[in-house]
């Protein structure tokens, strides 16, 4: 009998944001491929999340957790290493956006997205990290096309996102000798819920008129699914990826090349 390939087998993962959009299509699919599946969301309806994989006899718990708090990072991650002795995968996906140039974009809003988009991801990594060292593993975190390249209008998202690349360069570079590896995924648009959200807040009444246009500055004539990026994250965090680390994977319809 063949091996399956991409086998998250006998892998304990955490999933930050795990609840809904991209970080609900992970959680999924490292659930079917037998991986256990620790979810840490804000929002109670990641509970959803929760029964669909159980239906499909997968393994998933839900985590009430603010990532920004460092002290309830923490006090998660001693819980799953306490029951599992191990955590060996960590997707950062977890943030939050901001539409405004730097003289719209009041330093509230620059703080508040800071403390999710960066401070976030470094909770996750710093208390994740040292249970990581024992017997080494694979950290994901979700960074943007808007790191890579200038999009009107996202100022501060487009700050946070290019740290993402940052930390992730930094502790694929210090933690390569205890065998973890660290890469990201720099999506454009997807369509999730939070587009569907953002675009009645925004453009009421003109949502499809707005989601159309959106969906064509992607050259390849469409946003993508949260699926799309789902499995190009299970790749980075199975061992078929061991020689990968390092590495921001940008998945954009041909945004950033083929844009003129």
């Amino acid at each position: 009998m063949m091996e399956t390939i991409f086998s998250l087998k006998n892998k304990v993962s955490v999933v930050s944001g795990g609840g809904s959009g991209i970080g609900k299509a992970i959680s999924i699919l490292f659930a079917k491929q037998e991986s256990e599946v620790h979810i840490l969301d804000l929002d109670d309806n990641t509970s959803i999340a929760v029964e669909e994989i159980t239906a499909i006899q997968g393994k998933a718990f839900f985590h009430k957790c603010n990532v920004a708090d460092q002290g309830e990072v923490n006090a998660v991650v001693k819980s799953i290493v306490a029951n599992t002795n191990k955590i060996d995968i960590l997707v950062n996906n977890a943030g939050i956006a901001h539409v405004g140039t730097i003289e719209t974009t009041s330093e509230k809003d620059l703080v508040r997205l800071f403390n999710v988009n960066v401070k976030g991801m470094y909770n996750c990594m710093h208390e994740v990290i040292p249970t990581m060292k024992k017997k080494g593993g694979v950290i994901l975190n979700l960074a943007s096309i808007a790191a890579l390249v200038g999009i009107p209008d996202r100022f501060a998202y487009s700050m946070t996102k290019g740290a993402v690349l940052g930390m992730t360069l930094s502790v694929a570079k210090d933690y390569i000798s205890y065998n973890i590896r660290c890469n990201s995924i720099s999506p454009a648009r997807v369509h999730t819920p939070f587009v569907d959200g953002f675009l009645k807040k925004n453009f009421p009444g003109k949502e499809k008129e707005m989601f159309e246009k959106l969906s064509k500055t992607q050259p390849i004539g469409r946003m993508g699914t949260p699926e799309e990026i789902a499995y190009l994250a299970l790749y980075l965090c199975s061992d078929e990826a061991a020689f990968i680390t390092g590495c921001d994977y940008p998945v954009d319809g041909g945004f950033v090349k083929l844009n003129n």
